[in-house]
């Protein structure tokens, strides 16, 4: 960290440096008459390495100040290097590092548009690509490289000691260099021959061997074009809700992250909730391992944008377990998020209705900072309370006290404007003080 600093430190000192040297070189400009051509290019070459010198620090990344290698997206929509915010990740973090925002979900998803920038820049500039970089394009995987990750895959119908061996080196090779999760796919059958080794016996029969490959299963799900491949082997799907509800505590982690990255497309997200994903997804969120519990309720949320599947999680007592979550403290923001996409159910509803229910709602909207939560909150209170009179009372009672309602007519986003002035116009007609 102190190394970034005094990166930042440089570059932004030569910024200023520049700046200074612009407005000097502008300023004999706009005075004289006859500045002449020498002005005019140094003035141009100062714009040029102006130019450099601020694209150079939107390419370094903000925890090691170094250019980035693997550009990569987090949930909170800034971008880092892979292996730096994966350690800061690994290490228990679940904020986003400069923005301090409590991250939705921990899947670094590549930032394509800066990779291609810093490739670009390094090229033109006479720079030696970031190593982690370089093998984006596929044109540093050499025919040695192919045989070597298929003696790797090959090696899973070897001895146990050889395949927790190449299942180590697969994990390595498809979190670092993105080529080789692409070059997978080039050889005959390779999802049977990566899972082969799972689906012999128990799938937690050997704990280690079963996070080395899920993990893999996962990076190879980073890329796009893979997701089809994946979901249309009968034997995939299953294998990770298996590994959802047995392993490691990483293992079930990464199982769902699986999941969660599958169901951005509507048929899979049939297919997963068919083939019994609710129950072990909702066990892991019900267990409350920090990390795990959030990627569960990302899942989770994914799977319930068709609505079988939120049927399906509310009749195994989602509703009562995001509650209960909820009021233990535990990632409120995210649960709440869920609890919303939830009430849009008339299952939902009816569960939510409980005057407990709406205190807690009203009590969050009051205590969070998050404009997203109060949005989710006022949303679920529309949804549950419009239509019902003696929930629209303890509203009306509570907003003579601390004007939660009111609050949020005049400040709130333009979601929770709408929601929070429909339920206080109703509750206007039917009760004689103003919220």
């Amino acid at each position: 960290m102190a190394e970034k600093e005094e990166s930042s430190a440089a570059g932004g000192g030569r910024e200023e440096e520049l700046k200074k040297e612009l407005q000097s070189v502008v300023k004999k400009i706009v005075d004289e008459d006859n500045y002449g051509t020498e002005i005019t290019l140094k003035a141009i070459s100062i714009l040029s390495d102006l130019s450099d010198t601020v694209l150079t620090k939107k390419f370094r990344c903000p925890i090691s100040g170094e250019i980035m290698g693997d550009p990569v997206v987090l949930s909170s929509g800034l971008t880092y290097d892979r292996p730096s915010i994966q350690k800061w990740l690994n290490e228990g973090n679940l904020t986003c590092p400069q923005s301090k925002e409590v991250l939705s979900h921990t899947i670094l998803t590549p930032n394509c548009l800066v990779r291609k920038l810093i490739s670009s820049w390094c090229k033109g500039h006479g720079v030696a690509v970031p190593r982690s970089h370089q093998d984006t394009n596929g044109e540093m995987i050499t025919e040695f490289d192919r045989l070597y990750f298929n003696s790797l895959v090959t090696k899973m119908f070897s001895s146990l000691t050889d395949r927790k061996e190449a299942a180590k080196e697969l994990r390595r090779l498809t979190t670092a260099a993105p080529s080789y999760r692409a070059v997978f796919f080039e050889f005959t059958d390779p999802i049977s021959r990566l899972i082969g080794p799972l689906l012999e016996g128990s799938v937690d029969s050997d704990p280690e061997l079963q996070e080395d490959l899920i993990t893999t299963f996962m990076n190879l799900l980073v890329d796009c074009d893979n997701m089809k491949l994946v979901a249309d082997h009968p034997d995939a799907i299953p294998l990770l809700i298996k590994s959802v509800e047995f392993g490691t505590i990483e293992t079930r982690k990464n199982a769902a992250v699986a999941l969660s990255m599958l169901s951005s497309n509507n048929d899979r997200r049939l297919m997963i909730g068919n083939a019994g994903a609710p129950m072990p997804l909702l066990q892991l969120l019900r267990e409350g391992h920090p990390i795990a519990m959030k990627e569960a309720a990302s899942a989770i949320f994914n799977q319930c944008v068709e609505y079988s599947n939120k049927e399906k999680f509310i009749e195994l007592g989602a509703v009562k377990v995001l509650l209960e979550k909820i009021r233990e403290g535990k990632l409120v923001d995210e649960l709440i998020n869920l609890v919303a996409q939830l009430s849009t159910h008339p299952k939902a509803v009816n569960e939510l209705s409980e005057l407990d229910t709406v205190h807690c709602l009203l009590g969050i909207i009051r205590e969070t900072e998050s404009e997203r939560t109060k949005e989710n909150c006022v949303a679920i209170l529309y949804n549950v309370c419009l239509n019902d009179v003696g929930l629209l009372k303890v509203i009306w009672t509570e907003g003579i006290e601390h004007q939660t309602l009111a609050k949020l007519v005049d400040t709130g986003t333009a979601r929770a404007k709408r929601k929070a002035t429909a339920l206080a116009t109703k509750i206007g007609k039917l009760f004689p003080t103003v919220l």
